[in-house]
């Protein structure tokens, strides 16, 4: 059956995810440190590595946490980091070189495209509008709770759904083969790993996470669809 729609992954997808939060970090204790923490850079990020990975990327605290552990109660210290972090959060919000040059022509040929993420809804979307990416997709279904995220099937459906298609018209970009290939698969849709060649590759577990593209850019999205 002909593709009608693409879909992509936000983060680490349309612009440098990884790149933006370990910046962000970086400064945000650069900053701390130079207004009063009592610890070295290097020993409160890593400090601050093992509180995202214990509370999860969306808590609201972790720099009241990262004081905690060096004993450290000047909010100074604490109202530092969180300039820093939002500043440089700001900066690297950009889009990939090649997102705009890709959904443009997408939409001109006639396809419907969107965006299926996970994460705090207002949040992905704060990205989007930063991103200047609000009003170029037909279609944004943001996956919130365990049950309802990647790799769940049942955010791709709605996607689908949402544009009036079948799965199997549609094509998930993503770089995670165990959310966004596996999920996407699992509901039925066409899949592209887009493998960044500066990072580690995920291998899939099973047949479930195999795509059905690898891809190094986002335009060569162009080339798969008019195939």
């Amino acid at each position: 059956m002909a593709l009608k729609a693409v879909f992509f992954d936000l983060d680490d997808t349309l612009y440098d995810t990884t790149l933006q939060v370990r910046s962000a970090r970086e400064n945000a204790v650069k900053a701390m440190v130079s207004a009063g923490l009592n610890a070295s850079e290097e020993k409160a990020l890593s400090a601050l590595q093992r509180i995202v990975a214990k509370e999860g990327s969306n808590y609201q605290h972790h720099f009241d946490e990262l004081m905690r552990v060096f004993d450290s109660r000047d909010p100074k210290v604490v109202a530092a980091g969180i300039v820093a972090y939002h500043e440089t959060k700001t900066a690297y919000l950009v889009p990939y070189a090649d997102t705009m040059p890709t959904i443009l022509p997408l939409r001109d040929m006639g396809f419907k495209v969107g965006v299926i993420t996970d994460g705090v809804p207002v949040k992905q979307w704060e990205k989007l509008i930063r991103l200047g990416l609000k009003d170029m997709f037909h279609t944004v279904v943001v996956a919130e709770g365990k049950r309802r995220q990647k790799p769940s099937p049942l955010p791709f459906r709605k996607a689908a759904k949402n544009l009036g298609l079948k799965p199997c018209e549609c094509l998930m970009v993503g770089n995670r083969v165990d959310r966004d290939i596996e999920g996407a698969n699992r509901a039925g849709m066409a899949t592209a790993l887009l493998v960044d060649a500066g990072r580690q590759v995920q291998k899939p577990r099973d047949r479930i996470q195999e795509p059905d593209y690898i891809i190094s850019d986002l335009k060569s999205i162009l080339r798969l669809v008019c195939a």
